[in-house]
């Protein structure tokens, strides 16, 4: 795996397995998922006000042409490129630190403060922005969907910061993680994509800590 990125699994779901692989003469972190979900992540500290963009592509090769980020209950999404966000989690509702509180238990840490998620889905049309029905504290934003894009690496481009307000409708704070997702645990199906690199853009557009390069 790529340095300082390592797997998360999550409870009670089988592990979706991640490894180094080539596609089109370039290297990508390959993801195959049957019937499961886990992370590729790593650790950040990177200020907002110094992220201009997030660069990142990917290679979607199946996925289970059913599933929609509009229902909860097949909501997989081939590939994902998910962002973890700190903030003051006393402002959040009773609900919502209970919630918190008991992930710590299970999980032997607490959910960020928040996460927006980038996902490619089935039908959604790509801008769609969805909170997730498990926390609101997760939102999703489809950059991409339909089955003709498959089969190819596609690029995007996002400015972090006008997209967290899109979807959370406020300011966000530090970046303190990054993680690749590509799950089929709600449908119990199968998906493949690659990963290239990600790359945090300063103002400058020069790399930033913590960008993912082979």
């Amino acid at each position: 795996m790529p340095q300082d990125w390592s797997v998360r699994e999550l409870p009670g779901k089988a592990r979706t397995h991640y490894s180094m692989n080539v596609r089109a003469s370039r290297p990508c972190v390959q993801a195959n998922a049957r019937g499961s979900a886990s992370l590729l992540r790593r650790r950040l500290s990177l200020p907002v006000e110094q992220l201009q963009e997030v660069r990142f592509e990917w290679w979607i090769d199946r996925f289970e042409s059913s599933r929609e980020v509009d229902d909860p209950d097949i909501d997989d999404a081939p590939a994902s490129l998910v962002l973890a966000f700190d903030g003051d989690v006393g402002q959040l509702s009773l609900r919502n630190r209970m919630l918190f509180e008991l992930a710590q238990t299970i999980m032997g840490e607490a959910p960020p403060y928040a996460t927006l998620m980038y996902v490619w889905d089935a039908k959604a049309a790509p801008g769609t922005v969805k909170v997730s029905p498990r926390s609101d504290r997760i939102r999703k934003i489809v950059i991409g969907s339909g089955h003709d894009k498959r089969g190819g690496w596609l690029s995007f481009s996002r400015n972090v910061a006008e997209d967290y307000r899109l979807a959370f409708g406020e300011a966000a704070g530090p970046l303190v993680g990054a993680a690749l997702m590509t799950d089929a645990d709600n449908g119990h199906g199968s998906a493949q994509a690659c990963y290239g690199p990600v790359q945090f853009l300063d103002a400058a557009y020069r790399d930033l800590p913590g960008s993912l390069r082979f």
